[in-house]
């Protein structure tokens, strides 16, 4: 069943991109149910009556569902089963979202009262000693006559653009295999250098659920099993396994620390004065801030949906301690561009890079931009794929663009109509007033 809340239509009208994925994934879903003698049913209205409703209809005693995560959201889904149970009905959350359930780790720490982990590095050791057993468990379908909604179409969203991929878990399993059959071996090197072997590209499906997270793990760890890999192929292949567990462990950061939905997880830092806006939040926003590797991601992200992990870190940054703006600003800046959907990871990825979250370094990590796109795109390749401005500036200058240089290359009348701004600040001087006020922050209490 499909339950359509109006307020979820609402989310999802904010984001074009995202609501023609989720129509094109809803009308697979639609024809692999077909393929199996079944039907999707569709109902509009508030899901607790809508759920309700439909249960009374087919006569069942119990209802499961997969568990979302973040505040707002485990509060829907309590409301959600105990609307079912005062209906008589069993209802049974599931996690199907993480690769390992948040039950499952927080077990090792039974002694602690099974609660969740903080701490990054203690979270990967438990979720790597967990055994991975394959699920087995066979699945048969009802075929029933019920009345169903019409499914959703982005003409419910004013025509919005179809989608550029076809999503389906046919189409995601194959991408997974043709990933692990190559492109994996060198995740090490991709996930940090963008104009490299690409990354899975993996985060949109299984944030809709169309490939789950235990069947990339299972799959991963058959092709770790491979005896003629090299040491460095092994690396790769333990790294990409990392972003897995990284992954589960913001979302059992969600579902054991929950609070408000807007609240970071370290309690101090939620009297820190970070800026709601700033002058050159709209140049951060367009890709216009001067910093080449900041821009390549911003409009890549405009352009695509997505963006590269170690850009997406840079960016961040950027915003948080050059510019020193709220995270949840970039947050939602970004939540209306990305095509994936998982609130639980966007809150946790962005307060680890604002040092409010899980993260337990000392002082927050600041990315120098400059020196970002040196190490990890010396050639420019990356930025001059999404800035064109930059397509004809010799390697020597690229990195090397303080405003004086920057002022010369206006002057030229040949570039003048394709010129690259200036650096719109001092990176240096915004990390030192940054870091400042930070140390006056905590040496306040």
């Amino acid at each position: 069943m499909l339950a359509l809340d109006p307020r979820s239509l609402v989310q999802l009208a904010r984001n074009p991109r995202r609501a023609a994925y989720f129509c094109a994934a809803v009308q697979s879903l639609a024809r692999d149910l077909e393929a199996r003698g079944a039907r999707l049913i569709c109902r509009r209205g508030n899901v607790s009556a809508t759920v309700r409703a439909l249960a009374r209809e087919v006569g069942a005693q119990a209802v499961t569902w997969s568990a979302t995560y973040g505040a707002a959201a485990q509060l829907a889904g309590r409301g959600l089963q105990s609307a079912l149970e005062e209906a008589g009905l069993r209802a049974t959350i599931v996690h199907d979202a993480p690769a390992v359930a948040p039950d499952e780790t927080a077990a090792a720490r039974s002694s602690e009262g099974g609660t969740g982990y903080r701490s990054l590095r203690a979270y990967v050791a438990a979720w790597t000693a967990l055994p991975r057993e394959p699920l087995a468990t066979p699945v048969r379908f009802s075929q029933l006559e019920l009345d169903s909604d019409p499914l959703p179409s982005p003409l419910e969203w004013n025509g919005s653009p179809a989608t550029a991929d076809v999503p389906s878990e046919k189409a995601a399993r194959a991408a997974l295999q043709g990933y692990l059959a190559n492109a994996v071996l060198h995740y090490r090197s991709a996930r940090n250098i963008p104009a490299a072997e690409p990354t899975s590209h993996l985060s949109a499906a299984l944030s809709f659920g169309i490939i789950s997270a235990r069947t990339v793990l299972a799959a991963l760890d058959v092709r770790a099993r491979d005896p003629f890999l090299l040491s460095e192929e092994k690396a790769s292949l333990d790294d990409f396994r990392r972003a897995l567990a990284r992954r589960d462990f913001f979302l059992q950061l969600a579902w054991f620390f929950e609070e408000k939905p807007d609240a970071p997880l370290q309690q101090r830092m939620r009297r820190f004065p970070f800026a709601k806006t700033h002058r050159l939040l709209q140049a951060w926003r367009e890709g216009n801030t001067g910093f080449s590797l900041v821009d390549a991601g911003m409009r890549e992200l405009r352009a695509t949906g997505w963006m590269h992990p170690r850009v997406r870190q840079v960016a961040a940054s950027f915003l948080c301690f050059d510019l020193g703006v709220d995270w949840r600003v970039g947050r939602d800046a970004w939540d209306a561009e990305l095509v994936e959907d998982d609130a639980a990871l966007a809150n946790g990825n962005w307060q680890w890079i604002a040092g409010v979250g899980a993260d337990l370094a000392q002082f927050p990590r600041i990315y120098n931009p400059a020196k970002q796109a040196r190490a990890f795109d010396p050639s420019g390749a990356y930025v001059r794929r999404w800035i064109p401005e930059l397509a004809h500036v010799p390697d020597a200058e690229l990195f090397e663009r303080g405003a004086a240089t920057q002022q010369r290359q206006l002057t030229l009348p040949l570039f003048e109509a394709r010129a690259y701004r200036a650096p719109v600040l001092d990176h240096e001087s915004s990390a030192r007033d940054f870091l400042a006020r930070y140390k006056a922050f905590v040496a306040a209490g």
